[in-house]
């Protein structure tokens, strides 16, 4: 675990879902001194028995705050109140993924109370954070950035400094389309090998082989065959990430006919009843083949 000697001071994780969860483990692993907050406070049980504190009040405790939450709205309902009460010399860290003008807004907003503000979604899930295996995506001015040296070796292990706050933003959406095309072109052929009368299992062990492999078949493509959907991330958290991808296209004059035909395809595994469980289900918006019809 990376030496957390460089983070100042206690760090509080506002925002327990799976990504946050994981992240503050991360923290409590580290050995650095971790606050917890969120709305729904029994989700903090776990890492309370870990060591982690509660906290009402995370920018009056802590100069380092990580949020993690579902949308821009969530974070703008939390953090907006906080920030208009905080003390300059605040840092926050934001690493949910929201549309990018989101993230400026509330950057400009901080500044004006002398608070710094980082865009630093976490490409990966919340399995691979907590193993120190996704990879921390980084916005902000240099400065900010250095003061949290520390942060990124902790959450990640590798980590990019893309500019400016709201690019971090941006770059994430570009890593969302290519990720989630790729496990929605694994689902389908698998589908289309067991049509064929292919086993999944082998055709998975085949498509890892090749030059068709992708870093989905390792983290999804077991999942997929083994109807495995414990939740990692979730299917319709990457929806709400789909339909900012397509908007932020809409918004440069880009029509991007791959993003729309998966968000189509995620739509159906939503109506399905698949929202709540892990990406890997988006292979159960393809309905079984029907079987062959017997000669009477």
């Amino acid at each position: 675990m990376p030496d957390a000697a460089p983070l100042p001071g206690p760090v509080a994780v506002v925002g327990l879902g799976l990504m946050g969860t994981a992240i503050a483990g991360r923290l409590l692993d580290a050995g650095v001194p971790t606050h917890v907050w969120n709305r729904t406070a029994s989700r903090a049980e776990a890492l309370l028995a870990r060591g982690a504190r509660w906290c009402d009040d995370p920018l009056g405790v802590c100069r380092l705050v990580i949020t993690s939450l579902y949308d821009g709205a969530a974070v703008r309902a939390v953090m907006e109140p906080r920030l208009d009460a905080a003390e300059a010399g605040r840092i926050v860290v934001d690493t949910s993924t929201v549309d990018a003008e989101t993230t400026e807004a509330l950057a400009a907003r901080a500044r004006r109370r002398g608070i710094a503000w980082l865009d630093a979604p976490i490409s990966g899930s919340s399995v691979q954070t907590a193993r120190g295996e996704a990879t921390v995506l980084v916005g902000g001015d240099d400065a900010d950035v250095a003061a949290c040296a520390g942060l990124w070796a902790i959450l990640g292990g590798r980590w990019h400094h893309c500019g400016g706050v709201g690019s971090a933003s941006r770059m994430k959406l570009v890593t969302n389309l290519v990720l989630g095309l790729n496990r929605a072109a694994l689902a389908e052929g698998l589908v289309f090998a067991r049509a064929l009368g292919i086993d999944p299992a082998a055709a998975l062990g085949v498509l890892r082989d090749g030059p068709a492999a992708s870093r989905q078949m390792e983290t999804k493509g077991p999942k997929m065959v083994a109807g495995d959907f414990a939740v990692q991330a979730r299917l319709a958290q990457h929806r709400k990430d789909v339909q900012l991808i397509l908007e932020a296209a809409a918004a440069a004059g880009l029509t991007l006919p791959l993003a729309a035909a998966h968000r189509a395809l995620l739509d159906v595994a939503v109506a399905r009843g698949l929202g709540d469980l892990d990406n890997s289900a988006v292979i159960g918006a393809y309905a079984p083949p029907a079987p062959p019809e017997r000669a009477p």
